[in-house]
């Protein structure tokens, strides 16, 4: 399932002296089963142009196609467009509130006015897809998890509505490493092994090169930049005058590069760069 956006503009506050421009002239397509991550400094636009997906936030003028669908078309069902397209906001931790995590997960599904059989089926399912074993956590309370376990009790719970489409705002901010981790390994998942196409909004660029088939760049409310990310990456200079880094190892390639050093511009994560180098040292114990 694709949504296409097309010439989306949204204004804040319009005809006050807080006017303010979020989005301006958008058109960008995200395509099925694809892995975009969502790139921008504070106030590009990101969180506003997500919150247009679903009909949370309705456009100042443009469309929003989704499944062939114009979801700004007046007397639209959303309750409709929102099981196909979910949203999980940046800590979305503070949005638990049962006393246990299966009724915590099973609140959308039940909802959606669905049986009590297909409610417990989905909430199993959404729990092994977060890495979560079922009779172990199902009466535990939400609040005695730690933050990553937190985490993926509230992704399970959008992903219990079986949406086509999943956006992730900032999915591991505040969390520990170990948190961070778990988060990434089930988003990784979702996308690998269920199909799910995800948009991922994030501020880590090293996340961004691992886990991203596509980056879209926003700034002042507009995208500037559109690619695969060892392209959009070799743009660093474009990138810091928006306010945006690279990858770490990105910085490390160019300065070894700078020194002779034959390495390929692409590389942008740790892995990448480790194979190369593994590569030219055996062809230098070759010589």
């Amino acid at each position: 399932m694709s949504i296409k956006i097309e010439n989306l503009n949204h204004i804040y506050m319009p005809k006050t002296p807080f006017e303010k421009t979020a989005l301006n002239n958008v058109s960008v397509e995200f395509k099925e089963g694809e892995f975009t991550a969502l790139i921008g400094h504070t106030g590009s636009g990101k969180s506003t142009l997500i919150q247009h997906l679903n009909g949370l936030l309705k456009p100042t003028s443009g469309k929003i196609i989704v499944d062939g669908v114009d979801i700004t078309e007046k007397k639209m069902n959303l309750t409709e467009i929102r099981k196909k397209v979910g949203l999980v906001f940046q800590y979305p931790e503070y949005q638990l509130f049962e006393e246990t995590i299966e009724k915590d997960i099973a609140f959308g599904p039940r909802n959606l006015g669905l049986s009590e059989e297909e409610i417990s089926k989905r909430v199993k399912r959404a729990m092994n897809i977060v890495g979560m074993d079922y009779d172990t956590y199902k009466e535990q309370s939400p609040f005695e998890l730690s933050g990553g376990q937190k985490r993926r009790v509230a992704i399970a719970g959008v992903v219990a509505m079986e949406p086509k489409v999943l956006i992730l705002d900032e999915p591991t901010a505040g969390l520990d490493p170990k948190g961070r981790d778990e988060i990434l390994g089930q988003i990784r998942k979702l996308h690998r092994e269920y199909k799910m196409t995800i948009i991922l909004v994030s501020h880590s660029m090293e996340d961004v090169a691992r886990l991203a088939e596509r980056v879209v760049v926003m700034n002042h409310g507009e995208i500037i930049i559109d690619g695969k990310p060892s392209q959009v990456f070799m743009r660093i200079e474009e990138l810091e005058k928006v306010g945006l880094a690279v990858p770490q190892v990105t910085y490390l390639v160019r300065s070894l590069r700078e020194k002779g050093i034959n390495l390929s511009e692409e590389i942008i994560t740790v892995e990448q760069a480790k194979k190369e180098l593994l590569k030219l040292l055996k062809k230098g114990g070759n010589k």
